[in-house]
């Protein structure tokens, strides 16, 4: 038997399957972040400076305060146990302020004001308003109304290393924001096509970024996030060639790294 033809056929082979694995392999190019900004580079953000506006169904705090605290008790709500049912200790832990829960018109039942339109409106927006009807009806000469978010989340689901619902604690959170409450992409998370979803009114819009790109990022819409966004990370095309069973197909670094393998020992065993 000839076995030179059929050798030289083997490591032909071979030579083959080790460079559809090298192939294979991720780059750097797949993974790093803002690749087309350098170190000096001044940047614009372009994307739209949203602020988080109130919607129906929000939860908001609005604290009143002034020199005179009695007085100023008459428009805030009470104090309550965060768990219901565990009392609190002296130094007031476990407790919380109750909220206003915007209802589906767009409005609040505040103390003595009444109902209040808030919808569509940032929390500087509603502070102010609430103050300059304390001033104009006598009520407080000089108030201090804070404002602030109770439940406002935005959901991360997919390639991230600690998928969840993250809170919105201020009025303009982005995208890398909310990443970097989650752990950051995992190494199998596709970087160029994040995808975001935002519901506007009856309308899903969806907008997609690539993260390997910082002009993309800091001109994409979807750049500052809002409250029930839900922001999607895909699997790349490593993660998803094992999401088969075993991650043995034809297009698996496992399965050519085992006929790499045999063929291997075929040589050895032709040439010996």
């Amino acid at each position: 038997m000839n076995r030179l033809p059929f050798l030289n056929g083997t490591c032909a082979m071979l030579a083959s399957v080790l460079m559809l694995i090298a192939s294979s392999c991720g780059s750097t190019k797949d993974v790093t972040y803002f690749q087309d900004l350098k170190p000096g580079n001044t940047v614009t953000v372009t994307a739209e400076a949203m602020a988080v506006t109130i919607q129906p169904e929000d939860k908001i705090s609005i604290v009143v305060n002034s020199r005179d605290p009695q007085l100023t008790a008459l428009f805030n709500l009470p104090i309550v146990n965060k768990q219901i049912g565990q009392i609190s200790d002296m130094q007031g832990n476990n407790q919380g302020i109750a909220g206003y829960t915007v209802d589906t018109n767009g409005e609040i039942d505040f103390p003595v004001l009444g109902k209040i339109y808030v919808a569509g409106k940032t929390r500087t927006q509603i502070a102010e308003y609430i103050k300059e009807e304390l001033v104009r009806d006598n009520l407080v000469k000089d108030p201090v109304v804070t404002v602030e978010f109770m439940n406002l989340c935005v959901s991360v689901l997919g390639e991230v290393n600690s998928p969840g619902r993250y809170a919105i604690e201020r009025d303009r959170t982005t995208i890398l924001d909310v990443l970097s409450q989650a752990g950051d992409l995992t190494i199998y998370g596709n970087r160029t096509n994040v995808m975001l979803l935002r519901k506007d009114g009856d309308t899903q819009r969806i907008f997609t970024l690539d993260l390997t790109s910082g002009s993309n990022i800091y001109a994409s819409p979807a750049y500052y996030v809002q409250q029930n966004d839900v922001v999607y990370v895909e699997p790349n095309s490593v993660r998803a060639r094992q999401s088969t069973v075993n991650g043995n197909n034809v297009r698996s670094t496992a399965f050519w790294i085992s006929l790499a393998s045999l063929l291997t020992s075929v040589a050895i065993l032709i040439v010996n």
